[in-house]
């Protein structure tokens, strides 16, 4: 049951961002990325073949994860699954997480970052290069170490929402 046929605070369609509107439609994944002892979660996520393999994450300039990469120079990207909603949303910031982003997770640390348990597919990067873009930062790096297994049914978001291939 639900109140609210729409997002109470959806501004009227004449009012809203038209480059909004075009990433969101594009299905992205999602994943949580670690440096330090911060992290977020991010969706502009693009993997580059090559040798070496690259990945290029845009992030808020303004988030204090964009910090926490420039000191470190490292970063672990995530990628999540359904199960993973629920912390998806304390990184992004939307629930709270009292005690802060990883109280009461199993945490390791690694030479890229925090790597947060129950995640079967993750990269471990190490930062080449920054660019300030809008209002966003890309951080380009190199993928250094790769876990991957398989993933039948990876956490998507699509117009605002968390989304399923099933």
């Amino acid at each position: 049951m639900t109140i609210h046929n729409e997002h109470p605070f959806l501004p009227p369609p004449e009012s809203r961002d038209r480059t909004r509107q075009l990433r969101g439609r594009l299905a992205s994944p999602v994943t949580i990325v670690t440096a330090g002892s911060d992290g977020m979660t991010a969706s502009a996520v693009l993997v580059l073949e090559g040798s070496p393999a690259r990945l290029v994450v845009a992030i808020n300039e303004a988030a204090e994860f964009c910090g926490a990469v420039k000191t470190t120079e490292r970063f672990v990207v995530h990628i999540a699954e359904q199960d993973h909603r629920r912390l998806s949303d304390r990184f992004a910031e939307i629930s709270p997480s009292p005690g802060g982003l990883f109280a009461g997770l199993e945490v390791s640390e690694t030479q890229w970052g925090p790597l947060i348990g129950g995640f079967d597919n993750w990269a471990g990067c190490r930062l080449e290069a920054t660019y300030p873009i809008g209002w966003q930062m890309l951080l380009v790096a190199e993928i250094d170490h790769l876990q991957v297994s398989d993933l039948d049914d990876p956490l998507l978001y699509f117009r605002g929402r968390y989304r399923s291939l099933a």
